[in-house]
């Protein structure tokens, strides 16, 4: 039995084409992994951007009806609102500046994947 595996494997070495097959799965794999990564951190620069806009939002709306409260009467649930709103925002901006980061990286990394294997640079845009 084992060598009849072995001699399958021999059979499949002296064949230049399947190497060549197993090396293009190899490098599309590797594509694929990049690409899915990248998809991930595009996934978390939407997300950045949508916790970014919440305390935007949340502003504007006070902005919008402080002719109806007295500032100094609600500070108390102000301050605590607008910390709240401090920490989001620069959530949202790590979450952003991360996420870009990692799109570059991935995008890098694809360019020296097709410079490095010309015959599939067509493939992959």
């Amino acid at each position: 039995m084992k060598e009849e595996v072995r001699e399958k494997e021999r059979s499949a070495a002296a064949h230049p084409a399947t190497v060549r097959c197993k090396d293009a799965e190899g490098i599309f794999g590797e594509a694929q992994l990049l690409l899915a990564e990248k998809r991930t951190s595009l996934a978390a620069l939407r997300t950045g951007i949508a916790v970014f806009a919440l305390p935007l939002s949340v502003l504007s709306v006070l902005v919008a009806t402080s002719n109806y409260y007295d500032v100094v009467r609600v500070l108390h649930f102000l301050l605590p609102l607008l910390g709240l709103c401090a920490l989001l925002t620069l959530l949202g901006g790590y979450l952003i500046i991360q996420a870009i980061r990692d799109i570059r990286k991935y995008d890098w990394l694809l360019r020296e994947l097709k410079r490095r294997h010309t015959s599939i640079a067509e493939f992959i845009q």
